[in-house]
């Protein structure tokens, strides 16, 4: 049912915005990353403002920390040996293609792993494939300890009070600290800055 609503809501979108009808695999790798970049966007802004009105920029750092590079590397970890062939090669796709943009605040493996992550994103929302990039997208962040009842996960790590490196000791302990240890080991600049630490790929 949820599924069909949503399915219904992208077709009256279309029609509105008199949109022409468009395979998805004729975009690119990037294309599908830059549409994925911006549905994922939106399904982290859900997750925290969830929690209640605050701050706008805790809100901001809440969401920021699940959407910079290293987080979507790091999901990613725990999302390839759950992935069909075929989302397996729109990941490696996106991984593998080369940008005009470089990674300002991760290193070069996280950002093409999260390009390739975006890119799956974009590549399911635009084959309306909306259960499946739920759950992944879940998975990924029951991975992180964003999810089941964990109520010490990344995000959790930014309330009033904590500090970078408690959200850094967080993700670590949820599994995801070696995948982000390039872009959080001391005297590199850590990706948590209030400055939009997720701009990498702008």
């Amino acid at each position: 049912m949820e599924t069909s609503m949503t399915s219904d809501l992208l077709r009256a979108y279309k029609e509105a915005m008199e949109l022409d009808q468009v395979d998805p695999r004729s975009y690119s790798p990037l294309v599908l990353a830059y549409i994925g970049d911006s549905v994922y966007e939106v399904m982290i802004r859900m997750r925290v403002i969830n929690g209640g009105n605050t701050q706008v920029n805790k809100l901001h750092r809440r969401a920021s920390r699940l959407v910079c590079a290293g987080a979507q590397s790091a999901m990613m970890g725990f999302l390839e040996g759950e992935l069909t062939p075929e989302e397996l090669s729109v990941f490696k796709r996106g991984r593998n293609s080369h940008s005009a943009s470089s990674a300002k605040n991760a290193s070069i493996t996280d950002y093409r792993r999260a390009t390739g992550f975006e890119a799956l994103v974009g590549w399911l929302f635009l084959t309306e494939q909306f259960g499946r990039l739920v759950e992944l997208v879940s998975l990924g962040l029951r991975g992180l300890g964003e999810l089941s009842g964990n109520k010490t996960g990344a995000g959790e790590c930014l309330e009033e009070g904590g500090s970078e490196a408690g959200g850094g000791k967080c993700l670590e302990e949820s599994g995801a600290g070696k995948a982000m240890e390039e872009s959080s080991r001391p005297g590199k600049e850590n990706i948590i800055q209030e400055n939009d630490p997720c701009d990498t790929k702008n």
